[in-house]
């Protein structure tokens, strides 16, 4: 079983518009609203791919009771923890071009089975999180810690609540560590900063997370460092130049043969499923970063995070060159 951690889990709210007009009136072509959170986007991407999955996190008021209504209509396992504030909406506008009014999209596709016709934008509007009180978090950690007696990988992923001190991740991951349990952390900010120090098995950051975490040098000098401080292998997602992966076994490179158009939301959280797959089955590095690298591709081609498309994935995967 891979257990994902949602902390700052949200109600996502996709808009699909052909063009964003900001002085005047939007008519939506289609709208998607789901359960959401990097997390919950990854245990998405996972179920998909036939792996049995759980969804633990944090979740309260209205919002919280949407998020886990969906869950259940989804058919994805969780078990989250309560609190009394509010969970979050996030909103994202994306511009389809080709999109109509009805919610139906016209689109071609040039050879290869790359999206064909101009990229669109997509403008993310998060909401910062619940206030989560030091009882809240105790109780979640309890129950965290019973639930990765029976996983196989632990995915902490995502922005932290107010409240939350930015070492939990650092933390969580620890929990799994001292387990035998191999974590995977994706984070931004103090929380990327502090990860290392929990010994997990990956930390993922993008190209833009780790030269904040680590100023100065090249992407490989960062991931480095971050493996200087006790993660065992970083993987630097870095858009249609693809992935880096520093390890103990080598340094190794994905190279993507072509850029997906589309929607690029959830595209990390996809590449985070296929690592986390890659532990499950300790897949070699190269097997690993090129079904990462294709899920990732082939995330952008959905509309909605914790989609992707399977001819995109199907296509591209095998044309991904790893050195």
């Amino acid at each position: 079983m891979i257990l994902t951690v949602t902390l700052n889990a949200a109600l996502d709210v996709t808009y699909q518009v052909p063009a964003v007009d900001w002085n005047g009136v939007n008519r939506v072509g289609a709208v998607h609203r789901r359960a959401g959170g990097k997390g919950v986007n990854v245990a998405r991407v996972l179920a998909a791919l036939g792996q049995d999955v759980l969804v633990s996190g944090l979740v309260g008021g209205p919002t919280g009771q949407a998020i886990e209504a969906d869950l259940r209509a989804a058919g994805l396992p969780s078990a989250l923890t309560g609190i009394a504030a509010d969970s979050r909406t996030t909103l994202a506008v994306s511009e389809t071009p080709g999109s109509h009014a009805d919610g139906t999209i016209s689109s071609r596709a040039d050879g290869g089975g790359r999206a064909g016709g101009a990229s669109g934008r997509t403008a993310l509007f998060n909401e910062p999180g619940p206030e989560v009180t030091p009882v809240e978090l105790a109780d979640f950690t309890r129950h965290y810690t019973s639930l990765v007696a029976a996983a196989d990988v632990v995915v902490i992923s995502g922005s932290l609540p107010r409240g939350v001190p930015v070492d939990t991740y650092a933390a969580l991951a620890a929990i799994a560590a001292d387990r035998g349990v191999p974590a995977i952390v994706d984070a931004d900010g103090e929380p990327l900063r502090h990860a290392p120090e929990g010994r997990p098995a990956v930390v993922k950051p993008n190209a833009e997370e780790l030269a904040r975490a680590v100023p100065g040098g090249t992407p490989a000098e960062g991931a480095q460092a971050l493996r200087d401080r006790g993660a065992d292998s970083v993987v630097v997602s870095m858009g249609a130049a693809g992935l880096l992966a520093v390890t103990g076994e080598g340094t190794f490179r994905a190279r993507m043969p072509y850029e997906v158009a589309g929607n690029p939301t959830g595209a990390g959280d996809s590449l985070v499923a296929g690592l986390a797959l890659g532990l499950v089955e300790s897949a070699p590095w190269p097997e690993r970063l090129r079904r990462a690298a294709a899920l990732g591709a082939a995330a952008v081609a959905a509309p909605v995070a914790g989609d992707f498309d399977r001819d995109v994935y199907a296509d591209i995967h095998p044309q991904i060159i790893i050195t």
